[in-house]
């Protein structure tokens, strides 16, 4: 679920931790609204935030995911919890399709949505 790896984010600032989390069985709207709650604040504030977010949907996802990440910067940086979420991504996966049977013969299609969560952490800026 996490990997570490020496690359820059958008802004130019070096990535200390890096989380994928992929196929994950939430909506990406819903992952979205929790990581705008997140984004930009530090790891240990983070989650904080998440420990009291009234979304039940999203925030294990996104809980797990940061907490992947911090552990990936625990090799590298002394004290991660200091670490920026410098970047914060949803996306969308492939939709797991089901079908329902409805009256008169007919069928109604069930669509599951999945995302890919992604949380990169940084040096907070000067």
């Amino acid at each position: 679920m996490a990997s570490v790896t020496k690359t820059k984010t958008n802004d130019g600032r070096e990535i200390q931790g890096k989380s994928l989390a992929r196929f994950v069985r939430c909506s990406a709207r819903k992952a979205r609204i929790v990581m705008d709650l997140i984004r930009g604040k530090t790891a240990g504030e983070a989650l904080e935030i998440l420990q009291f977010t009234q979304r039940p949907s999203a925030v294990p996802y996104v809980r797990r995911s940061l907490l992947a990440a911090i552990a990936s910067a625990r090799e590298t940086h002394p004290q991660p919890e200091s670490l920026v979420i410098g970047e914060a991504l949803v996306d969308d996966a492939p939709m797991i399709k089901r079908i329902r049977p409805a009256s008169m013969g007919r069928a109604v299609r069930i669509r599951k949505r999945q995302c890919h969560i992604q949380i990169a952490l940084t040096e907070q800026e000067d």
